[in-house]
């Protein structure tokens, strides 16, 4: 066997290990077999934000340099063992009607999508033959503004939520922005939520428009925050909390406290940031999920 593959049992499952010293973040000097150790040693909080959601994967076989690719269905010589669920695709690039999608329930299926170079972690508001039980608010600030300036807008959001009920858990992209991850019922159409979301983001642009565009025009956005709606759109993806970020270096999509944005928001420091790899899990050893709550259902939308 060549000396850069590797046989490993994970739970009981065969893997073969490649080039585990291939750097993927060039800038950090971020390997292969650090993205591994990564995707393992946050497990106990990434897998049950990713189970039952079929999960579409950004691929960097050569690092994050290099030329990338989205990838829905699975890949050629995918273990048997691998859960996969044929469903519908809309818009999909190669005009199929339906895709087989990896569903990533255990730490065997996490590691083999690592040792593929699937760096970033993507799924839809929604499970498998469910309505969605989350809606996703994302913060996306038009430069100059960066996530400094998703802070307040976060806070007017989060408090016009709860005026109908709706509680909101902040995390930031892990690249420029924030979003807010809001549980709801899963008894509701993804055009409701999404409905729901652009009346809200629509009416807080009314009340602040020097701060906040719902409009999706790239012209409007320099200087503010474009509150997304329409990431609840039912063939949309989100990068998944504690997924890794193809930037210079291992960034992570990572959960925040209200603590840290209302900081943020009145411009105190230590202010919100985005976190590598590292800080993440000394994060969950300190707050464990922060997003935990997500996972316990919410309530349904007000209708319009």
């Amino acid at each position: 066997m060549p000396a850069e593959r590797l046989r490993v049992d994970v739970e009981g499952r065969p893997l073969e290990l490649s080039n585990l010293d291939k750097v993927l973040y060039p800038a950090a000097g971020f390997t292969k077999g650090e993205v591994i150790d990564y995707y393992t040693r946050i497990s106990p909080v990434l897998l049950p934000h990713l189970r039952d959601r079929p999960v579409t994967r950004i691929r960097f076989p050569n690092g994050v340099d290099d030329k990338s690719f989205f990838e829905k269905n699975t890949p050629a010589a995918t273990p048997d063992w691998v859960r996969v669920e044929n469903l519908p695709a809309p818009g999909s690039t190669k005009g199929r009607e339906t895709l087989d999608y990896v569903v990533a329930d255990d730490l065997p299926t996490l590691v083999w999508l690592a040792n593929l170079a699937a760096l970033e972690l993507h799924t839809p508001q929604w499970k498998v033959g469910e309505h969605p039980d989350m809606m996703v608010v994302d913060l996306d600030p038009g430069p100059p503004a960066g996530l400094a300036e998703c802070c307040p807008v976060a806070v007017l959001m989060r408090d016009r939520l709860a005026d109908d009920g709706i509680e909101s858990y902040p995390k930031t992209s892990g690249k420029k922005g924030m979003q807010l991850c809001c549980p709801i019922a899963g008894t509701q159409s993804s055009d409701l939520v999404s409905d729901y979301a652009r009346r809200i983001a629509q009416e807080l642009e009314k009340a602040h428009p020097k701060l906040i565009v719902s409009k999706m025009a790239k012209n409007l956005r320099p200087g503010k925050v474009f509150i997304d709606w329409s990431q609840n759109n039912a063939a949309k993806t989100t990068v998944a909390p504690y997924s890794l970020r193809a930037q210079s270096v291992p960034s992570v999509s990572t959960p925040l406290t209200w603590d840290e944005v209302e900081a943020g928001a009145r411009g105190r420091r230590p202010a919100v940031r985005q976190f590598t790899a590292a800080e993440v899990l000394a994060r969950v050893e300190e707050y464990d999920d922060l997003l935990a709550p997500l996972l316990d259902g919410g309530p349904e939308l007000p209708s319009a």
